[in-house]
């Protein structure tokens, strides 16, 4: 019987490898976490605490020491095909243009690879219409250096998603960027989230934008890693920037603070 969650992590250790699973050193342990289908995620804490190795579990880069992972409802064996992927470096090849650069998971990734000559220009026109709809209209042509951060970042955003992953997993993408941009890129991304209805596991050290996007924030505690805090967004939606100058939600975000504060301090763990 398949998981009725998209993701489900039932009691996962790793250790990074066989020497510091012999001492019981894990990176991250007893993680069980269950995220429903369309879920958009934020997970938060220290630095150094495992949110990234969070991700390479999620996505099969890495497999973990003990327990299992299943994502859309299969077990997860190796680097997955459906999902999609942005970090806080654009990471866009210098020599080709942003159309180029969206294109390439479809020259990478099977089935798209095999089609990609035959197909080309109904790719093309894909990449284009999802640049137009991040704001970079014309710039097709235009290569990374001639490109703002918050342009290069939107472009990175596209090509995770050129392919119509399931899933979307942003691990600081917006944390080299100033304020006014970051803003602006919160709500690109939450439009694409609403009009397709990806899954979304957004790592972020940003308290303010982990309220706004997402609809389930967990804290993870200090080395070794795991959830000691689950606090739903219990925030209407579609949300638009005004709402995070409300009470309700400057308290949410005091409160998440609040947790990962106390774990600095004592390093206690705290209860879901």
């Amino acid at each position: 019987m398949s998981s009725p969650h998209f993701v489900d992590f039932e009691n996962v250790w790793l250790a990074y490898n066989d020497e510091l699973l012999a001492q019981n050193h894990f990176a991250v342990e007893d993680i069980n976490l269950q995220v429903k289908q369309g879920e958009f995620i934020a997970i938060v804490g220290p630095s150094g605490c495992g949110k990234s190795t969070f991700m390479k579990l999620t996505t099969g880069l890495r497999m973990p020491s003990k327990g299992r992972i299943l994502v859309d409802g299969a077990p997860v064996t190796g680097p997955l095909k459906i999902s999609g992927m942005a970090f806080q470096a654009s990471s866009l090849l210098p020599w080709r243009t942003t159309l180029d650069n969206v294109l390439l998971p479809l020259e990478i990734v099977e089935p798209f690879r095999s089609n990609f000559k035959q197909k080309r220009a109904e790719y093309e026109a894909r990449a284009i219409k999802l640049l137009q709809t991040v704001g970079l209209g014309g710039y097709e042509k235009k290569f990374p250096w001639q490109l703002s951060g918050g342009m290069q970042q939107r472009a990175s955003i596209c090509r995770a998603l050129i392919h119509e992953p399931k899933m979307l997993l942003l691990d600081e993408p917006f944390g080299a960027l100033d304020a006014f941009t970051r803003e602006e890129l919160w709500c690109i991304l939450r439009d694409l989230w609403t009009e397709q209805k990806f899954n979304v596991i957004l790592v972020t050290h940003d308290l303010r934008e982990s309220v706004f996007l997402a609809d389930t924030v967990y804290v993870m505690s200090k080395s070794p890693g795991r959830f000691v805090v689950k606090r739903e967004i219990d925030l209407p939606r579609p949300r638009d920037l005004e709402i995070t100058y409300t009470p309700e939600f400057t308290n949410i975000v005091h409160e998440l603070r609040g947790h990962i504060g106390a774990m600095r301090q004592n390093g206690a763990t705290i209860n879901q």
